[in-house]
């Protein structure tokens, strides 16, 4: 049967359409990458069920072919969403190296039993935190491995009795990292914070910078501020480098977030966060009030970032590197930043 004349052109503009968005979706990079979160993770999730984040993970055994292996699946299949997370007991260094036999010397993990399709560096800014340090590898490590990513966990430690340089360090472990790799994101992680579901993916925007962080329990699970871009964060290292890295002037006044978020937008770029529903991290509370666990709840910055940006970051970066150790856990990177007292 012939469609009449009436019927034809709305058919054709029908067409049309579908094409045209066909072709939008494919050209930002697949259907996968517009729905990921709808169609791949749950929209309502019970945190009152949660699971063992080492649930099924000897199921990633040994490939008997290295050389035959298959790529990952786009979906790791021991996903469980909500995660038991409790700091009640401190973990050993034993303990976490006995449950975790395929992270190689310096922190480094390829998935045993197939090829990753996704290479992720984990930074962590550290002084003296050990009991921080020691709940967060016993956590992060299985929940690294439950999304089959490749990935290396950086420490990069400061040296000194200074005041603490968050943002400093961070560029000091984006330069060390990029050395060893060509990673497709870099993870900037609070040695205090574990995340709570394993549908969070430790992966980028492909876009903009992504803040993961977006629910802590500390804050009822909602953001500090709607500008913070602290906690947890994933950039490209394009991204890190378009807006010149962190600045290398806050001593210890937490005031970076602020200058990190202004850079972003500067850099013609804008935030983008995980949904709150997946987004969700508990935060350690060992020794409350110290200098370096809680930079959110500080007073703003006076410096001018729209005037320093562009040479105050990764192009102005100095400091001595003093050792470079592979540690069964993680590669920790000590390195002496100097002194510069803050901007009054």
């Amino acid at each position: 049967m012939s469609l009449s004349r009436t019927e034809t052109p709305c058919f054709l503009l029908f067409l049309f359409v579908f094409q045209a968005v066909f072709i939008l979706i494919l050209y930002r990079g697949g259907p996968s990458h517009v729905f990921r979160g709808f169609l791949d993770t749950p929209q309502v999730l019970d945190y009152s069920r949660t699971h063992d984040v080492y649930t099924n993970l000897s199921l990633f055994s040994r490939a008997p072919n290295e050389e035959a292996k298959p790529y990952c699946s786009a979906r790791s299949p021991i996903f469980v969403g909500p995660l038991t997370i409790t700091f009640r007991v401190l973990p050993s260094e034993k303990m976490i190296i006995r449950k975790n036999p395929f992270v190689q010397p310096g922190g480094s993990y390829r998935p045993p039993h197939c090829l990753a399709r996704y290479r992720s560096a984990i930074l962590v800014a550290y002084r003296n935190q050990k009991k921080y340090l020691h709940h967060l590898l016993y956590y992060i490590h299985p929940f690294l491995q439950r999304q089959q990513l490749s990935y290396t966990i950086y420490l990069i430690q400061q040296v000194g009795n200074g005041t603490f340089n968050r943002a400093k360090l961070l560029n000091v472990g984006v330069r060390e990292a990029l050395k060893d790799e060509d990673w497709d994101c870099l993870l900037l992680h609070d040695v205090d914070l574990v995340p709570e579901n394993d549908y969070n993916l430790y992966v980028c925007d492909e876009y903009y910078p992504k803040q993961m962080a977006s629910a802590m329990d500390k804050f009822q699970y909602t953001l500090p501020s709607k500008s913070f871009f602290g906690g947890v964060s994933a950039l490209t290292p394009e991204h890190y480098m378009k807006m010149n890295g962190f600045p290398n002037t806050y001593w210890g006044s937490g005031g970076e977030n602020d200058d990190i978020a202004t850079r972003i937008q500067l850099a013609g770029m804008k935030i983008v966060r995980t949904p709150p529903h997946l987004g969700r991290y508990k935060v350690m509370d060992y020794d409350k009030g110290t200098e370096t666990q809680e930079p959110w709840g500080r007073p703003a910055s006076h410096h001018n970032t729209r005037k320093t940006w562009k040479d105050d970051g990764m192009n102005s970066l100095e400091f001595k590197l003093l050792s470079r150790t592979k540690h069964p856990l993680y590669t920790n990177i000590t390195v002496d930043i100097g002194y510069v007292p803050p901007f009054s």
